[in-house]
């Protein structure tokens, strides 16, 4: 399927902060119906992706749609060196049965998103140890050859190493080279990671150019990170940490603890939801609509997305349940009503709310909450439909009974 100017204006600016040469020059190379060659690189540094990984695979899925070729690179050499990168000590190498260990199971999870399977035009996985186990030492001082010292050393991480007196080794020096090489490896065209990737990616657009006499186009996208801390998002020491491979009710509740801030960045980069619907849920936040409501519809979309959506209602069930036996006290009033009562006046009745103006107040406040359903009371005519725990404000619970 050809994409139309629309769709790649789309593609090539959502939740994406940088390309090279340049945007324009990309999307007149798409548009003139040019086949891409292009990947995406993962260490094997751990068992598991999470969704930070999703904003690269649904990148690439997009583009697999449109007919170009697309590889996804499990760094199983490289991982066993340390990617440098946003270290300010040398990372722990590992060794080739970790390595294996940890991409055992990356296949299935990528696949929750990337279609390696489809009839027409399926994307691949490589391994960079087929051809970077074979470099003899000349070709490794071939390689080191295309980069100098001055370059390495300008990277913000070594600076600041020098500043602390921390050690470089000469092997983290090889990182960047031998990633680089992937480029050439695979003769590709393009190249999407991280942002905090670019100098790696740089280094492959050079050796592509050196190699092979040819362009290599380099797209940055942005990290999922919490605007008030500045922190990396998908951070296990930092609590906010979704695996592809979290069973659905996990997923969920995990979704449901993200800070509130990050609702319309983790829509926007890790579903494939439109972008006029996104927008639609960020003006209800900025129109003062309960972030929780919003986060629900969130945490829906990561467990449709990643699993299915036969497993929403499972998943939002369990978490509703957990979420109730948290929130409830152990002694809550109890009250009867008739179906169809009128909720404010039930609560008027027994002395939960001062005044029908009091209860008008709170749901406008979204101080009026069904708990079993966890669902906000947005509307003061609301009726009583079936039995429950409903929270009044802040510290207010009451169970409406229907007989």
């Amino acid at each position: 399927m050809s994409p139309d100017q629309k769709e790649i204006e789309e593609l090539l600016t959502r939740s994406i902060s940088y390309i090279f040469p340049s945007r324009e020059e990309l999307s007149s190379y798409l548009l003139g119906g040019k086949k891409l060659k292009i990947y995406l690189g993962v260490d094997a540094t751990g068992p598991e992706l999470h969704i930070g990984h999703a904003t690269n695979l649904i990148f690439l899925e997009k583009l697999r749609r449109f007919g170009h070729d697309i590889v996804l690179l499990f760094g199983d050499f490289t991982a066993r060196i340390g990617d440098p990168t946003d270290k300010g000590a040398t990372r722990t190498r590992l060794t080739e049965e970790e390595v294996l260990r940890n991409i055992k199971d990356w296949k299935s999870q990528a696949q929750k998103i990337l279609d390696f399977s489809a009839r027409d035009n399926p994307a691949q996985i490589l391994q960079n140890s087929a051809w970077l186990g074979k470099l003899s030492l000349p070709d490794v001082v071939e390689l080191a050859s295309s980069i100098t010292v001055q370059q390495m050393l300008e990277r913000d991480m070594f600076q600041k190493r020098i500043e602390e007196r921390k050690p470089i080794y000469l092997h983290e020096f090889l990182y960047p080279l031998l990633q680089g090489y992937d480029s050439v490896a695979m003769d590709v065209t393009a190249e999407v990671g991280g942002n905090d990737q670019i100098f790696n990616m740089f280094v492959g657009r050079e050796l592509q150019k050196r190699y092979h006499n040819k362009e290599k186009f380099v797209i940055a996208t942005t990290l999922l990170e919490n605007p008030k801390t500045g922190k990396k998002l998908m951070s296990k020491s930092e609590g906010s940490y979704i695996a592809l491979s979290d069973a659905p009710s996990l997923m969920y509740g995990k979704a449901m603890a993200l800070p509130d801030e990050v609702i319309v960045s983790v829509f926007t980069d890790c579903t494939f939801l439109p972008l006029e619907t996104i927008g639609a849920y960020a003006q209800m936040l900025h129109e003062g609509a309960n972030p929780r409501d919003i986060k629900m519809k969130l945490a829906r979309e990561l467990v449709k997305t990643y699993h299915s959506e036969g497993e929403v209602q499972t998943a939002e069930r369990a978490f509703v349940s957990a979420f109730q036996k948290k929130e409830t006290p152990d002694e809550v009033q109890e009250v009867t009503a008739e179906k169809g009562d009128f909720l404010g006046k039930v609560l008027l009745l027994h002395g939960v709310v001062a005044s029908n103006a009091d209860f008008r107040r709170l749901v406008k406040e979204g101080a009026v909450r069904d708990i079993d359903a966890g669902t906000k009371i947005d509307d003061h005519t609301a009726l009583v439909e079936h039995t429950a725990v409903f929270k009044i404000g802040k510290k207010r619970f009451v169970r409406i009974v229907v007989r």
